[in-house]
C-alpha cells in the first residue's frame, strides 16, 4: 500500500483515486470525460444504453450512469472532474449533485452553506 494512504480508511466519506481505480474505471472516465463533445451528448441523449454498450461500460457502470448514482460512480472509480461534465448532461448542478452525494436534498444542502441564499 501507498504509505501516503496509510488509515485513509478511517476517513469517513474518503474515496481513494490513484493509478488502480484510474485503470479500472478507465472506460467508465472516457465515456463520461466524452461528455465534453457535443455528438457525445447528443449520442446519449438519443440512446443512453447504446452510447454506453459502445463506450464499453460494465453492466454495473451502466447501472450507476441510468441511476444517476453520483455517489455509487465516486466510490466506483469516477474521476469528480470528468463526472462534473456528464451532470451537465444530465442537467445537474455541482451544488446538486454535492447534496445527492450528502443525501440531503439541495434546499437541505444549500442550508449548511455560508451563503445558503446563493443559487
Amino acid at each position: 500500500m501507498n504509505p501516503q494512504l496509510e488509515g485513509i480508511e478511517d476517513l469517513a466519506g474518503t474515496y481513494v483515486f490513484d493509478l488502480r481505480t484510474s485503470h479500472r474505471a478507465l472506460k467508465l472516465n472516457r465515456f463520461l470525460w466524452r461528455m465534453i463533445g457535443a455528438d457525445a451528448r447528443e449520442d446519449f441523449l438519443a440512446d443512453e444504453e447504446a452510447a454506453m454498450k459502445k463506450a464499453g461500460l460494465s453492466e454495473t457502470e451502466m447501472a450507476l450512469v441510468f441511476a444517476r448514482d453520483w455517489l455509487g460512480l465516486i466510490k466506483h472509480g469516477a474521476s469528480f472532474f470528468v463526472m462534473e461534465k456528464f451532470a451537465r448532461v444530465a442537467r445537474q448542478t455541482n451544488l446538486e449533485v454535492y447534496a445527492i452525494m450528502r443525501g440531503e436534498t439541495f434546499d437541505e444542502f444549500m442550508a449548511t452553506r455560508r451563503v445558503p441564499e446563493c443559487r
